[in-house]
C-alpha cells in the first residue's frame, strides 16, 4: 500500500477532510514526524535529529562557515556591481553577514531533515502551499529572525526544498495558500529575548526621561571628532562618566529603523557561480535560494538605507565606533559602521552576554571577532585573535546587588525557537524537550518543602512552547515568574541563585557574589577545551554540577545555611579564579577603557 503525506505547518483543523491520510508534519521541534493512523490512535514515529550527533555538528559548523565565507566574497562583487560600488569584503561581512551565516546554517538543517525522512520513510505524496516566490524574501535582518524562528517562513522553505529536490521522489500537491498570520516576539528583536521586560521602578522613570533629554543636548554639544557610543552595554551613569574621562560630552544616540521597501524580480535576476560545484549538492541549492531569499533592504531598499545613514545627525568623522550590542538585526546602523570603517574608523565591539569564550563554536562570536578592530571580552583572551582584549564584564559595572539568606531560590530557565538559527554549542530546537526533562529531574529530586521554595523565572518569549503551563501541569506547588519582574529584584530575595544553561545569567550572580548552583547537560552545552579547566573547579566546590540530581543534592545539603558553604575559603577562591577568566570585574574599570580608546 502506498502511503500518501502531508507537510503542512497548519493547525489540525485546518488539514484535509480525508482523515485517512498518514501525516508527515513539519512543524513542532523542527523535527518530522511521520503519523500513522493520525485520526485513530494518534501513534506516532519521530525520524532522529541529525545535530543529537554533536560530533556531526561540529563537522557541519565548520563545513557551513567555509561555504558562508565562500558566498560571502562572491556577493562581495554582486552587490558592488548591483550597486555600482567599490565596497569591501568587510563592508559587505558587516551588512550582510549575519543574515548569510544565519540563512545556510538554516537551509543546511531543513535540506538534510528532508532528506532523511525521505530516505528513510514511504513518502510519495505531499501537499505545499502555493506561493509567490518573490513574496519569501524578507525585509531586513530583523524581519528575517522573527521569520524562521515560527511555522509560515519553514513551511515556505519546506516546500521550495521539496520542489527541487525531490520532485522526482515525492508527488507534489500545491494548494491556495490560506493567511497564516506572522508571529511577532513582542516586537522585541531576536537579541532581546531574556530579561527584556522591566518594571518601571524610579529608576527606570529616569533613566528613560533622561534618554528622551539626551537627543536635545546632542546637538547643543556638537563634536564631530569624538568617541561615538551606541549601546554600549555599560550602565548608563558608567557609560557618561567613561565619555566624560574621554573628554567628551554624554551623548546617547538611538539607531532609527529601517525602512520598509517593496520586493522587486528585477533585482534578483543573478546567480553565484557554480563552477566547480555538483549541481546535485547542497552548496548548488543554497547558491540557488540565496538570491531569492537576500532581504530587501540589501537589494530593492539599499539606496534608501544608504540615504537614511547618510542623513542621521552622528559625527561624520568619529576617532572610534564604540558598541557593546552589534545589534546584527540593525540595518541602519551596520550601513553607517560599514561606511565608517572603510573610512578608516576604528570599531569597538564588547562582549555582550555569556556563552563567549566558553564555547567551542559560536557564529556570532566567530563573526562579531572578525569585523572588529578591537573586541574587549569579559576576562578570557585568545592567542589566535589578538584583537580579543580581555577587560571585563561591562554589564556588571557598578552593580552592587545584595541576596537575603533567608530568602528562596531563584531558578532561571532558559526557551530556545522549535527551529534551528545560527550555531553554536547549545541546546537546538527539539533539544529543548530534553532540557525541559532535565528540569523536571532536578526539582523531582528535591524534597517537596524545597520545591515550594523555588521561583522559577521563564523567559517572557516562549516561541509556542507553554512552558509556564509545563511546569504548573507537573508541580503546582512551585512559583513561575513570566519573565516580566526585575531579575535584579529577585535575586535580593533570594538565597540561592540556579543557572541552568551557558549564558550570561550565571556570570553576572557569580561576579556580583550571589551564591550560585549551575548545572546543564554537558551533551549539548558543550565546553572550550581551554575553559574546561576552571568548570572543574567550580565542580570541586560544588557550584557546577553536570547532572540535574548532583545539583538538587548540593541545594538540599547547603540550603538551612547557604553562606557557610558559599563564604568558604574554597569556594571563594574557586569563584574568583573562575570570574577572573569570564566574568571580572576590574578595580578601576572605566580606568581600563579610557587607556583602551585612548590608545586607540
Amino acid at each position: 500500500m502506498v502511503a500518501r503525506t502531508l507537510i503542512t505547518t497548519a493547525k489540525e483543523n485546518t488539514w484535509p477532510k480525508d482523515k485517512k491520510k498518514p501525516v508527515l508534519f513539519l512543524g513542532d521541534w523542527c523535527k518530522l514526524y511521520q503519523r500513522k493512523s493520525l485520526w485513530q490512535d494518534m501513534e506516532s514515529k519521530t525520524a532522529s535529529y541529525h545535530w543529537d550527533d554533536r560530533k556531526k555538528l561540529l563537522n557541519d559548523y565548520r563545513l557551513l562557515q567555509d561555504i558562508h565565507e565562500k558566498f560571502l566574497l562572491q556577493l562581495s562583487g554582486i552587490l558592488n556591481k548591483i550597486h555600482n560600488t567599490n565596497h569591501s569584503v568587510r563592508y559587505w561581512r558587516i551588512l550582510i553577514g549575519p543574515w548569510l551565516g544565519w540563512f545556510v546554517q538554516i537551509i543546511f538543517d531543513r535540506w538534510f531533515m528532508l532528506n532523511k525522512v525521505i530516505e528513510e520513510g514511504e513518502i510519495d505524496h505531499c501537499i505545499v502551499i502555493k506561493r509567490n516566490l518573490i513574496d519569501v524574501a524578507t525585509n531586513d535582518m530583523s524581519d528575517f529572525c522573527n521569520s524562521i524562528i515560527y511555522d509560515d517562513l519553514n513551511e515556505a522553505i519546506y516546500g521550495q526544498l521539496l520542489q527541487i529536490c525531490w520532485k522526482n521522489k515525492v508527488e507534489i500537491e500545491l494548494i491556495n495558500n490560506q493567511k497564516i498570520p506572522k508571529k511577532q516576539i513582542n516586537n522585541l528583536t531576536w537579541q532581546d529575548k531574556i530579561d527584556s521586560e522591566r518594571t518601571l521602578g524610579l529608576k527606570n522613570i529616569i533613566r528613560e526621561k533622561i534618554k528622551k533629554l539626551l537627543p536635545i543636548f546632542n546637538k547643543l554639544f556638537p563634536k564631530d571628532n569624538g568617541y561615538f557610543f551606541i549601546s554600549s552595554y555599560l550602565p548608563l551613569l558608567s557609560g557618561f562618566k567613561l565619555q566624560m574621562r574621554l573628554g567628551q560630552f554624554p551623548k546617547l544616540w538611538k539607531a532609527p529603523f529601517t525602512p520598509v521597501v517593496k520586493a522587486d524580480k528585477s533585482y534578483r535576476q543573478w546567480s553565484l557561480d557554480l563552477n566547480n560545484i555538483n549541481t546535485d549538492s547542497f552548496e548548488a541549492l543554497v547558491a540557488r535560494l540565496i538570491p531569492q531569499h537576500l532581504p530587501k533592504v540589501y537589494l530593492e531598499g539599499y539606496d534608501i538605507l544608504k540615504s537614511v545613514s547618510e542623513k542621521l545627525p552622528w559625527p561624520s568623522k568619529p576617532k572610534a565606533i564604540f558598541t557593546g550590542t552589534p545589534l546584527p538585526d540593525t540595518e541602519v546602523f551596520k550601513i553607517w559602521v560599514a561606511e565608517k570603517t572603510e573610512d578608516g574608523v576604528p570599531l569597538v565591539i564588547a562582549q555582550h552576554g555569556g556563552h563567549y569564550g566558553t564555547s567551542p563554536f559560536a557564529f556570532l562570536e566567530e563573526h562579531e571577532i572578525k569585523i572588529a578592530d578591537k573586541w574587549i571580552s569579559w576576562g578570557w583572551s585568545d592567542e589566535s585573535r589578538p584583537q580579543i582584549i580581555p577587560v571585563g564584564n561591562l554589564k556588571a559595572f557598578g552593580s552592587d546587588i545584595e541576596y537575603d539568606p533567608k530568602g528562596g531560590a531563584l531558578m532561571v530557565e532558559l526557551t530556545v525557537p522549535r527551529y534551528s538559527y545560527f550555531l553554536k554549542a547549545a541546546t537546538i530546537a527539539g533539544q529543548f524537550l530534553n532540557y525541559f526533562q532535565e528540569q523536571k529531574v532536578f526539582l523531582n529530586t528535591l524534597p517537596k518543602v524545597l520545591r515550594e521554595k523555588v521561583l522559577i523565572r521563564v523567559n517572557n518569549v516562549d516561541y509556542d512552547w507553554s512552558l509556564p503551563s509545563r511546569f504548573n501541569d507537573l508541580m503546582p506547588e512551585v512559583e513561575v515568574d513570566f519573565g516580566h519582574q526585575n531579575i535584579r529584584n529577585l535575586i535580593k530575595k533570594s538565597r540561592l541563585y540556579i543557572s541552568t544553561y551557558n549564558a550570561t545569567t550565571y556570570l553576572e550572580s557569580m561576579a556580583w557574589n550571589i551564591p550560585t548552583i549551575i548545572f546543564w547537560n554537558e551533551e549539548h552545552w558543550e565546553l572550550k577545551e581551554e575553559a574546561k579547566p576552571y568548570f572543574e573547579l567550580l565542580k570541586s566546590v560544588g557550584i557546577f554540577h553536570n547532572s540535574p540530581q548532583s545539583a538538587a543534592r548540593q541545594m538540599v545539603d547547603i540550603w538551612d545555611n547557604v553562606d557557610d558553604w558559599w563564604l568558604s575559603e574554597s569556594v571563594q577562591k574557586a569563584r574568583l579564579v573562575f570570574c577572573k577568566q569570564f566574568s571580572n570585574m576590574p578595580k578601576d574599570p572605566l580606568g581600563e577603557l579610557e587607556m583602551l580608546f585612548k590608545s586607540i
